[in-house]
């Protein structure tokens, strides 16, 4: 579960009476899909003839650039999210990832979905390596447009204990 019950305003778009741009909406999508597509080859090295977590990445990124609609950047995360059900460890998460973040454009809180999957993809992938989260979860917030940075650091601090603690330090 990494949606919450109550809504941040601030991650609504303004269509829908919150507050988030469109402008805003998109670098969400972008980073979202940055943060997937960073650890998508422990997807791919476990199921190299499965694009669809790759094409999920891509729809994240389409869908941002105005090149693909909301519904079909959503189904194609759908589908990602489909290859991930059957698997497990690092590769499940990585597929949750990429789906998570083509879902960006439908509800903007897919974004700490992306970025939250991926975190636990790379634990799953370095055992015993205690640090193998705060890493990705530092190399992510690097990677925060100036525009977003604080509008995501908060709703990670807001969210972090219905997204596994992951944001934590």
């Amino acid at each position: 579960m990494i949606l919450p019950a109550v809504r941040d305003p601030r991650m609504v778009t303004i269509r829908r009476g919150g507050s988030l741009t469109d402008p805003d909406h998109a670098l969400l999508a972008v980073w979202a899909a940055a943060c997937a597509e960073h650890v998508l080859d422990l997807f791919e090295t476990d199921c190299p003839r499965d694009p669809r977590p790759r094409e999920a990445v891509d729809a994240a990124r389409a869908w941002a650039a105005g090149d693909l609609a909301m519904m079909k950047a959503r189904a194609i995360g759908g589908h990602a999210m489909g290859a991930a059900r059957p698997l497990s460890g690092a590769a499940r998460f990585a597929a949750y990832a990429a789906g998570q973040a083509a879902c960006v454009g439908h509800v903007a809180e897919h974004d700490l979905g992306a970025a939250a999957y991926a975190i636990k993809a790379l634990r799953c992938a370095r055992p015993g390596d205690d640090g193998a989260g705060r890493d990705e979860r530092d190399w992510q917030r690097d990677r925060l447009p100036p525009e977003i940075r604080d509008l995501v650091i908060d709703d990670q601090q807001r969210r972090n204990s219905i997204c596994w603690f992951v944001f934590a330090d």
